[in-house]
């Protein structure tokens, strides 16, 4: 038979589903709070070992909806048992990888109106209701979670990118400076005390942090171009171009996917006088992210300096439909799930 995911969109959870639309996320610092996890351990897991069997093949082939539908079923058999809450603990870990962050939400809240969330779920659930963008949420889980635990530099980061969101640098600097003495190789901590110099107009010590940042993740397995990214657009607003496009291509050599990246390396071969080589890094920004505004806005300026006004005009019109859309309120926002 084949199973369809209907629980968490109906009135099982009644009063638990508030109304959300996903946030718009700041171009920078980004990162994927995922990356935070430990792959789902399936060992505890009270299944038969057919449908663990199941799970784990599922799982192999990223399909998620598989693997929630089994999990959602296997909780609905008795859902307030100790069972259904560790089901529906590992069901919100899956919906959450699968950027069903409502979802992920409802399933934890469901689990701990039964039982207490590990630490784990607890901060994947605060990672949650960042990517909802209830901040306000995602601070009161972080805040337990760090007084509990005041020397894991995890929970003072994220309280920190709280505080970056909320345009309180100094508070976050506080947080930082605690962090990387707890872990001095935390790279983006770096980047973010960098960021937060930055816009208080401390560009020396900004550059001293994005630095070292860049410095940490050329050490990583898997580096993030996003600390070149973020010193280089520091760069151009000090009219160190050469530099800047250096980061920016070295960003791109790490993620030639990063649209962000892309439209900054646009802006600086524009300011060096590289219009077509400024033209494909924008309209590259663009394939990769149809609905990023600024691209458009730069593209037809160029467009404009070039001569063609029929797609200047046509550029501008899409970035500013494209700024509109985005600055669109949200939904009204409801109360916390129970």
């Amino acid at each position: 038979m084949k199973r369809t995911v209907f629980l968490f969109a109906s009135s099982v959870f009644g009063a638990c589903l508030p109304l959300f639309l996903p946030a718009q996320e700041r171009a920078t610092p980004k990162e994927n709070p995922a990356s935070d996890n430990v792959p789902p351990d399936l060992s505890g897991l009270p299944l038969n070992d057919v449908h663990r069997l199941e799970l784990e093949d599922a799982l192999k082939r990223r399909d998620y909806k598989q693997a929630e539908a089994l999990l959602v079923e296997e909780a609905g058999r008795d859902p307030n048992s100790v069972r259904a809450a560790k089901l529906l603990v590992m069901v919100g870990g899956i919906f959450f990888l699968d950027g069903q962050y409502l979802n992920s939400v409802i399933a934890w809240k469901k689990a701990e109106a039964i039982a207490p969330l590990d630490d784990p779920s607890k901060f994947t659930l605060a990672m949650a209701y960042v990517k909802l963008n209830r901040r306000d949420w995602a601070r009161s889980e972080l805040e337990k979670l760090a007084a509990d635990h005041p020397l894991d530099p995890l929970y003072l980061y994220w309280l920190a990118r709280l505080d970056y969101d909320a345009q309180n640098y100094a508070a976050a600097i506080t947080r930082l400076k605690r962090v990387v003495e707890l872990d001095p190789k935390m790279m983006r901590a770096y980047d973010t005390l960098g960021l937060c110099y930055d816009y208080l107009g401390q560009p020396s010590e900004a550059i001293k942090h994005l630095n070292r940042a860049v410095e940490l993740n050329r050490l990583q397995s898997k580096p993030s171009p996003w600390p070149h990214v973020d010193l280089a657009v520091l760069l151009v607003s000090l009219n160190q171009l050469a530099d800047a496009e250096k980061h920016l291509c070295e960003a791109l050599r790490f993620d030639p996917r990063l649209p962000q990246a892309h439209y900054q390396l646009g802006r600086v071969l524009e300011m060096q006088g590289s219009y077509q080589e400024a033209v494909q890094s924008l309209k590259q920004a663009i394939v990769l992210q149809p609905a990023y505004p600024e691209p458009h806005y730069l593209l037809g300026r160029l467009y404009h300096r070039l001569g063609d006004d029929q797609l200047s005009k046509q550029e501008i019109a899409q970035f500013q439909e494209l700024k509109k859309a985005s600055e669109a309120p949200p939904a009204a926002k409801s109360s916390a799930p129970r």
